[in-house]
């Protein structure tokens, strides 16, 4: 009797920690939601490093100039066209759904009036003398849209602070622990005004790397913050204490393995504003960036950075533009939108409704048709979003074609909606069969049978291998294809005499291949891309591209690769409309060496040089 009484305890007490974790996830699913449906934020730099257009904190940090020097921009921070409504507004209308601005960045100096002892204030010691933070957090209220709020944890200017630059130290914690907890009370006291005057919907804190969870004391902070908002989200820079992580600059190649994401992005190369930093993304590459996030289930955070009179310049201005129209168009396909396949289902990015009973795909070129494999429900519907009437598409029960429009297809990225009666199941083969030479001769579908040859060499099927010489004379003369597969085959017999399998997933947006000693990377480009095509991950040095079969020498250019960072930036190739081939082209990237890739996590960017 007494053993059955402790086996119904032992089971209650089973059956409540069993449910107390299942509440705890629904209550932190609950929480996340608005930010998980969101999928486009935009950051705020702006701070007095805006008055000579220097970089924020870092400048000092680094001894690129004195910190005395560094703060005489205090003088010049007049915030004279500062129109906080009309931020909002920009923002509002690019279809962003939540902002977040840099209250206080690692220099110390607070956009609001803290009174906490020491602050260095905007409202008492700029040229502006106003607190320049709440009116912009009321017109973010207003609009509808969440609020965030950037804090540094380090504060490189405060007495009480450890860390003054990189090569100096006000003193060492052990020494002087009493400093260290003035320093975590000052910086609690900020936060508690910070929570008390706004209740923000978002904490993004930085700077936890320069000291330990204990140190920051962490859980005591987030209890502080909880207090006034229990459903606030905190990102993962509190010693990971936060709900989500935030890779920096460098676009994710792989999916992040966190449930919830956010990443942090320039549109040049700064985060606050430098006028002589003209290297901006264009707008195509933003949205397509936006359509990366998205398609890893997660969030783009794209910064903007406002000059210290308050005014945005207007290369952010055209981008914001841009978003706007892209956004307004593809609404559905943004917002509350979920992960999608991986690329061995289909080469396009791709994501799903929050019921997951309408599939998205997202074409960034503009070709004649999409394949969708391993699909074992039939679409009830397909169409062109943000257009009227249905797409013509074949299901073969594993498989499905979609024919796209001429003319209707989006200048940026076009998307199509693939509705399900229910929750469609995606499965590939367990086995497919390679096809041989003699079934492909026999296609009477000339582009087709050129996408299945390439599809095949991406996988690492050498079908052409004692076939054909790199200079498309045919070994085997039994072989025979139509005319228009036979000149493709002969102009790109370079890349198909000895390849070698493609680059994995995530590195690029198609089929690839590698040259016999991995030192060439081939790219296969579809129809005609709206803007340049990306790789990403790719930590070779390039020496020259090349467009396959006729010679011609084409550029390319790398955003945000940090040079001293082991991160790669990404890798732009605009190619040439008129060197288009009509059927398939061919990109050949000659490497410094063989191909080596980066397939690591992105994180916080935690020295800045």
């Amino acid at each position: 009797m007494r053993f059955k009484k402790k086996m119904i305890v032992a089971l209650l007490l089973l059956s409540a920690v069993s449910h107390g974790g299942a509440q705890e996830k629904a209550d932190r699913h609950n929480k996340m939601e608005w930010f998980d449906d969101a999928k486009l934020g935009i950051f705020i730099h702006w701070g007095i490093y805006s008055v000579q257009g220097i970089s924020e904190s870092w400048a000092f940090f680094n001894n690129y100039i004195s910190h005395p020097n560094y703060m005489k921009q205090l003088e010049g921070f007049t915030a004279s066209a500062y129109k906080p409504e009309e931020w909002i507004k920009l923002i509002e209308e690019s279809g962003a759904r939540y902002a977040v601005v840099t209250a206080k960045h690692h220099d110390g100096v607070a956009l609001w009036d803290s009174k906490a002892a020491d602050a260095l204030t905007t409202a008492r010691h700029a040229a502006v003398r106003k607190d320049v933070l709440t009116p912009l957090i009321s017109a973010l209220k207003k609009s509808g849209l969440k609020t965030g709020i950037y804090f540094s944890l380090p504060d490189w200017s405060h007495p009480y602070y450890d860390v003054h630059t990189r090569i100096k130290k006000r003193y060492a914690i052990e020494a002087d622990p009493a400093r260290w907890s003035k320093y975590v009370a000052y910086y609690q006291q900020q936060l508690d005004e910070l929570s008390q005057q706004y209740r923000p919907d978002l904490l993004w804190f930085d700077g936890d790397w320069e000291h330990t969870s204990e140190e920051w004391q962490a859980p005591k902070t987030l209890s502080l913050l909880r207090k006034y908002n229990p459903d606030i989200i905190v990102n993962s820079r509190l010693n990971h204490h936060g709900d989500y992580e935030t890779p920096e600059q460098g676009v994710p190649v792989v999916r992040p393995k966190s449930r919830y994401w956010e990443l942090c992005y320039t549109m040049n190369d700064s985060w606050g504003f430098q006028p002589f930093d003209t290297n901006y993304k264009t707008p195509n590459m933003i949205v397509r960036t936006l359509i990366d996030c998205i398609a890893m289930g997660g969030n783009l955070l794209l910064d903007i950075g406002p000059r210290a009179d308050g005014s945005i310049p207007a290369e952010q201005v055209a981008i914001l533009k841009e978003l706007k129209r892209w956004t307004a168009k593809h609404k559905e396909a943004v917002y509350g939108t979920r992960a999608g396949l991986d690329a061995r289902f289909v080469r396009e990015k791709n994501a799903f409704s929050k019921d997951g009973k309408t599939m998205y795909v997202y074409i960034d070129a503009l070709q004649k048709d999409i394949i969708i494999g391993g699909m074992h429900t039939k679409p009830k519907d397909v169409r062109l979003v943000g257009e009227a009437g249905s797409l013509n598409f074949v299901y073969d029960g594993y498989a499905a074609r979609v024919q796209l429009p001429k003319g209707k297809l989006d200048s940026v990225a076009s998307v199509v909606a693939i509705d399900f009666d229910q929750q469609p199941r995606f499965e590939l083969a367990a086995v497919e069969t390679q096809p041989s030479l003699a079934s492909l001769s026999g296609g009477k579908d000339a582009r087709e049978t050129i996408r299945q040859i390439v599809r095949w060499t991406d996988s690492g099927a050498n079908l052409f291998q004692n076939k054909i010489t790199e200079d498309g004379e045919w070994i085997d003369s039994t072989i025979s294809f139509s005319n228009q597969v036979g000149q493709w085959l002969s102009k790109h017999a370079e890349v198909l005499a000895f390849a070698n399998k493609g680059l994995p997933t995530g590195h690029y947006n198609g089929f690839s291949a590698l040259s016999k000693d991995r030192q060439t990377l081939y790219l296969f480009v579809d129809g005609t891309p709206t803007g340049p095509i990306a790789i990403k991950g790719l930590k070779n040095t390039i020496a020259r591209i090349r467009i396959v079969g006729e010679g011609s020498m084409i550029g390319h250019q790398v955003f945000n690769k940090l040079y001293w960072s082991q991160v790669p930036g990404i890798v732009y190739i605009d190619i040439p409309k008129e060197r288009l081939d009509r059927q398939m082209t061919a990109i050949a990237v000659l490497l410094d060496k063989p191909l080596e890739l980066y397939r690591e996590e992105v994180g916080a960017i935690e020295s800045n040089l």
